[in-house]
């Protein structure tokens, strides 16, 4: 197998390394790279910061066949490498859809698992990997197993959201939710504070239900922001448009305080005061950020990196407030933070989800960054959440225990599908996930 020296970078481009890849495209090859040198999986590198990076890797992009599917049941059967638009795009015009949807259609069926990915409506649907009926496992000696929640339930939970450390995910059988309409009825309203935020959040019956957050706001206007609920209405799927790209990295005063502050005032102004409705297409609603191929090179060469956490409903408030306080006061912040409210549902050891509300926002890679997340990365742990191991860059190792209570049955199952460490990868390395000193 062909191995090819590049760089290797998570979506936030604040971490980077060389590495070695190799990119098959039939079972076959994939088996020799595995024979010549078994090491870590990765997909679309929509991970934001060193979980798929390691110093050789395995690029899964071009094993991305449908291998069967049931139109009655809607069972769908994938290569790993799939993305999550593919199937959208493939299957919404015959009436079905993954029930879970990331927030860009870039990120592959393999990795979705891997992560454990929520979605608009995790209060009702929980997490992917609970839609997964039974996978295909390459081990670091080159064998093939399938398994599932009902043959190996140890090592399938350990799987999902595991990060790929206990092999290499080559197919899944994948449970599909019904699709009723190609559009969406959208509900925007404008949230004056986070109390707002958190009562529309508890009030709401809608099926999709995100908000976006203006970071820079502050005082009595502190979690101000837009609310966005969501239903199915009618009409046919509609395939996305041509997407348009960002030729280059922009300069570092893009993302300068005085223009993001701006920036956010114009986009919550957008909204009347009345509120308004509209209808959007499915792509437009899932994925609004994949009309803009390469928009992470807004934020300049140095990159940014994305923080997000989960926080249990009695420590929401108090913990949010914090935190946002923390963000306004560094000026860091960038256009891009969400609020979501998530219910209990996870399907592995190590996945991210609890009853709650989950706070993502995007931080500019400067030097005051590390003094901030290190902050945020505190109040979570200190409130008795989770931060989101897709997304981090900067979490210590010692909080790892704190925030995920099943880790040391994680580290048992890993020493048996992979006793020798092959498919570690630079964030497992980081936060000792192995249990190594």
């Amino acid at each position: 197998m062909r191995w090819k020296t590049d760089d290797l970078s998570g979506w936030g481009g604040a971490l980077a390394r060389e590495a070695k890849l190799a990119r098959p495209e039939r079972h076959a090859a994939l088996a020799e790279a595995m024979a010549e040198s078994p090491c870590p999986a990765i997909g679309m590198r929509r991970s934001y910061g060193d979980a798929p990076l390691a110093e050789r890797a395995i690029d899964m992009t071009r094993l991305d066949r449908f291998i069967a599917f049931d139109e009655k049941t809607g069972l769908l059967e994938a290569e790993a490498g799939v993305t999550i638009a593919d199937i959208l795009a493939s299957f919404a015009p015959k009436g079905w859809m993954p029930a879970v949807m990331p927030g860009t259609g870039f990120a592959t069926l393999g990795g979705a698992i891997a992560n454990d990915v929520h979605g608009k409506n995790h209060h009702l649907a929980g997490s992917f990997g609970q839609h997964v009926e039974s996978l295909v496992l390459m081990g670091p000696d080159g064998s093939n197993q399938r398994i599932s929640l009902k043959t190996k339930p140890r090592l399938f939970r350990a799987t999902i959201g595991g990060l790929g450390q206990t092999g290499v995910i080559l197919s899944a059988r994948l449970h599909m939710a019904k699709c009723p309409a190609g559009r969406l009825a959208v509900q925007e309203r404008r949230m004056d504070d986070l109390d707002a935020f958190l009562e529309a959040f508890a009030n709401s019956g809608a099926d999709y239900q995100v908000g976006w957050l203006d970071m820079t706001a502050t005082d009595i206007n502190l979690g101000r922001g837009i609310m966005e609920e969501a239903h199915f209405s009618q009409g046919p799927f509609e395939p996305p448009h041509k997407a348009r790209s960002v030729p280059f990295f922009a300069p570092g005063f893009a993302m300068s305080k005085p223009l993001v502050k701006a920036f956010n005032r114009a986009y919550f102004r957008r909204i009347p005061e009345a509120g308004r409705d509209r209808e959007r297409a499915l792509h437009k609603f899932f994925f609004p950020l994949d009309s803009i191929l390469h928009w992470n090179r807004l934020y300049g060469k140095r990159g940014f990196h994305q923080f997000q956490c989960v926080l249990p409903d009695g420590e929401a408030r108090a913990t949010l407030t914090l935190m946002l306080e923390a963000v306004v006061a560094s000026g860091l912040a960038s256009p891009l933070s969400v609020l979501k409210r998530l219910g209990h549902g996870r399907g592995g050891m190590m996945s991210f989800p609890m009853q709650g509300y989950t706070l993502a926002l995007d931080i500019v890679n400067r030097p005051a960054a590390q003094k901030l997340l290190a902050q945020l990365n505190d109040l979570a742990r200190d409130a008795g959440g989770r931060v989101y191991l897709a997304k981090d860059s900067s979490l210590e190792a010692g909080h790892l225990p704190d925030m995920y209570d099943e880790l040391e049955d994680f580290r048992a199952e890993l020493a048996k599908a992979d006793p020798t460490g092959a498919f570690t990868t630079d964030l497992a390395r980081r936060l000792q996930i192995r249990g190594q000193k």
